[in-house]
C-alpha cells in the first residue's frame, strides 16, 4: 500500500486529510445504503412480507424466472405457518405481492456487501486506507455479513409453529443494523468533519459525558421500540399520555418470573418504550438548554439544537403512530426517524471530541 504516495499528497494540501476525503463519502453512502436496508425491513416486518421467503439461499440474486419456478417459491410458502394460520387461500397473484418486497430487502443487503468490497479494494489499492483503518472495515464487512445471517435466523423463528419472529431476534436484529451503521457514520465523519471551535477542556468534557448519556438513552430506546413491534404492543392502550385509564396499567407485573415481564408483558413493554421515549426528549431539550451561553461557538450550537427538533419530531410520530393503531407508513416514519435521532446525537458527539488536537490524532488513525 502506498502510504508513502498518500502522505506526499496530502501535504500539498490545507486539509491534511483531504486525500482520504473520498473514502469518507464512501462510507457515508454505505451508511445511507444500510438505513435504506432498515426502513425496507421495516416495511416488510409491517406488511407481514419477511415470511414470504422460506428459505435463505445468500447466494441467489435472480428472483423466480418462470411459471414453474413461482409455482415451486409458492409450494413452499405454502407450507409455512403463516399461510397456513394467516393467508389460507391466497392466490399466486397475492403471493407475489409480499413476496417481491422480502426479495427487494434482500436484494438490497447483497448490493451492500457488493458496494462494501468493491471500493474498498480500490482504495487499498490507491493507499486511500491505512494500516489503522483497514482492519476496522473489514471487521464491518464481516458484520454485514454476520447481519445477514442474524436476519435469517430470525426469520426462521416465524417459519416453525407461528407466524411471528421472536421480538428478542427482532432486537437484536435492529440493534446489529444500528451498530454497523453507526459505525460507518462515525467513520465517515472522522473523514468529513471539520473541527467546531473549542469549548475548552472541561466543557468539552461535561459536554461529551451528557451526549454519550444520550446517545446510550436513545439506543436504549430504540431496543424498547423493537420489542414493542416484536410483540405488537403498539396495538393495546392507543392513548395518550395515559394508557387508558392509567399511568401503569394494573397487568404490567403479571408474568413470572417478575422479571421476564420487562421484555413479554406487552403492557410494561409499552410502557417502558414511552418512558425511555420521555427521558430522551427531556434529555434533549434539557442539553440544548444547557448549552446555551456556554459559548459553543455557532457550529456546535447548531448540532446541539438540531437535536431537539428531531427528538420533537420523533416523539410526534411516535404518538401518532400509537393513536392511529400503528399504520404501516408512520410506523415506518417513525423507525426511520430512530435512526435519524441517532444520527444527529452522534454528530454532535462526533464534533465535541473533533478538537484540533482531536483532529489531529483522527488523521493519524486514517494513515
Amino acid at each position: 500500500m502506498h502510504f508513502g504516495f498518500i502522505r506526499h499528497r496530502v501535504a500539498a494540501h490545507d486539509d491534511p486529510a483531504e486525500a482520504f476525503r473520498p473514502v469518507g463519502w464512501w462510507l457515508l453512502i454505505l451508511a445511507a445504503m444500510v438505513l435504506v436496508m432498515v426502513c425496507l425491513g421495516g416495511l416488510t416486518r409491517l406488511t407481514g412480507s419477511g415470511l414470504s421467503m422460506v428459505e435463505w439461499q445468500p447466494f441467489t440474486l435472480l428472483p423466480p424466472l418462470s411459471q414453474d419456478a413461482w409455482a415451486d417459491v409458492f409450494a413452499k410458502y405454502q407450507a409455512s405457518p403463516q399461510y397456513r394460520l394467516v393467508n389460507a387461500g391466497m392466490t399466486l397473484t397475492g403471493f407475489k405481492e409480499i413476496f417481491w418486497l422480502e426479495y427487494i430487502h434482500r436484494l438490497w443487503g447483497r448490493l451492500i456487501g457488493l458496494a462494501f468490497l468493491l471500493p474498498l479494494v480500490q482504495f487499498v489499492a490507491q493507499g486511500r486506507v491505512g494500516r489503522v483503518l483497514l482492519p476496522r472495515l473489514i471487521l464491518l464487512f464481516l458484520l454485514g455479513g454476520a447481519q445477514g445471517a442474524l436476519g435469517w435466523f430470525m426469520v426462521a423463528s416465524g417459519l416453525a409453529d407461528r407466524p411471528e419472529v421472536s421480538h428478542y431476534r427482532l432486537a437484536a436484529h435492529l440493534l446489529a443494523a444500528l451498530l454497523i451503521y453507526g459505525a460507518l457514520l462515525w467513520s465517515a465523519l472522522d473523514h468529513l468533519d471539520r473541527p467546531p471551535a473549542s469549548v475548552g477542556a472541561a466543557r468539552q468534557a461535561n459536554l461529551d459525558r451528557a451526549v454519550s448519556l444520550l446517545l446510550a438513552l436513545v439506543v436504549m430506546t430504540m431496543a424498547a421500540g423493537a420489542l414493542v413491534a416484536g410483540l405488537h404492543a403498539g396495538l393495546i392502550y392507543n392513548s395518550f399520555p395515559r394508557m387508558g385509564d392509567t399511568w401503569l396499567p394494573s397487568e404490567s407485573f403479571d408474568l413470572s418470573p417478575g422479571w421476564i415481564n420487562m421484555f413479554e408483558n406487552h403492557a410494561l413493554v409499552q410502557f417502558d418504550h414511552r418512558l425511555l421515549a420521555a427521558g430522551v426528549w427531556m434529555g434533549a431539550v434539557g442539553l440544548w438548554l444547557w448549552g446555551l451561553g456556554k459559548g459553543m461557538g455557532p457550529v456546535l450550537g447548531w448540532r446541539l439544537a438540531v437535536v431537539p427538533v428531531v427528538a420533537t419530531l420523533q416523539a410526534a410520530l411516535g404518538i401518532a403512530t400509537l393513536l392511529s393503531l400503528v399504520p404501516v407508513g408512520l410506523a415506518a416514519l417513525h423507525q426511520a426517524g430512530a435512526f435519524l435521532l441517532f444520527s444527529t446525537v452522534l454528530w454532535a458527539l462526533h464534533g465535541i471530541r473533533l478538537t484540533d488536537a482531536g483532529r489531529a490524532a483522527t488523521y493519524t488513525k486514517l494513515q
